[in-house]
Parts: structure tokens; C-alpha cells; sequence
């Protein structure tokens, strides 16, 4: 049985300080906004993800996590759920340790290939609220 507790701490905490924010773009009203500037707080360097590759909170943006130029350690997944098994397949051919999906994102068997790759995996649920909880 995995268990899904153990991993958010592991992420959170062992896996890396590099997470790319997929659908991550400079609109402030959306919730992948306020989570990466959590995760800047919590010492995260944050790498958005977006067609529109920009800037947000100091962070240069890429179109897709393949045009990144270094190694991401947390893929952190703000799709919707039908696009975010290809997201995951993405994280692990990226090399990534572990795939983040946020509140509202459901994919079993996304899920159940990213962990037989090898990676981290939570879904439904979000490192903004987790993060504080371990400090």
C-alpha cells in the first residue's frame, strides 16, 4: 500500500528544491499563482509552465517542461485531470523525483504510472496547505 502521507513529507521535504508549476502564468486570480508564491516562501525556486512561457514572480516561464534546461525535481500539475496523465508521462520523461497533482486533479492510472516509474505521487491535494503543516 502506498503511503501517500509518507510521500507528501518526502516531497516536501527530500526531493528537491526545484518545482516546476504547470499552468502557472501571471494571472494573480488563479490558484497556481498564490501556490507558487507559497512555495517561494517555503525556500522552493518555482519554474512556470505555460503556453505562454512568462515571467511570473521573478521566474523566467517555459511553454513545456521539455524546454527546460535543467533538471526540475517536483512537477507540480494545475490541468485539468484529462490533461494531466500526459503531464505526468512529461515529469517522468523530464527525470523529475515526484508529481504533484493539485486540488481537483484525478488520475488513477497516471497515478499508478508515474509511482511504477519510480517517482513520488500525490494527487488531490495541495503542498500550499501540506508545506505549513510540517514546519
Amino acid at each position: 500500500m502506498y503511503d501517500e502521507e509518507a510521500a507528501i513529507r518526502r516531497i516536501l521535504t527530500e526531493r528537491g528544491d526545484t518545482w516546476a508549476v504547470v499552468g502557472l502564468s501571471g494571472n494573480s486570480a488563479r490558484p497556481a499563482y498564490r501556490v507558487a508564491q507559497v512555495l517561494q516562501r517555503f525556500g522552493k525556486r518555482i519554474v512556470p509552465v505555460h503556453p505562454k512561457a512568462e515571467t511570473v514572480h521573478g521566474e523566467p516561464g517555459y511553454a513545456s517542461l521539455a524546454e527546460i534546461p535543467f533538471d526540475v525535481d517536483v512537477v507540480d500539475v494545475f490541468v485539468n485531470s484529462s490533461s494531466a496523465g500526459a503531464v505526468a508521462d512529461e515529469a517522468v520523461a523530464k527525470g523529475a523525483k515526484a508529481v504533484w497533482f493539485q486540488l481537483g486533479v484525478v488520475d488513477e492510472a497516471a497515478c499508478n504510472r508515474t509511482r511504477e516509474a519510480g517517482l513520488d505521487m500525490v494527487m488531490n491535494r495541495c503542498p500550499a496547505i501540506e508545506i505549513p503543516r510540517l514546519t
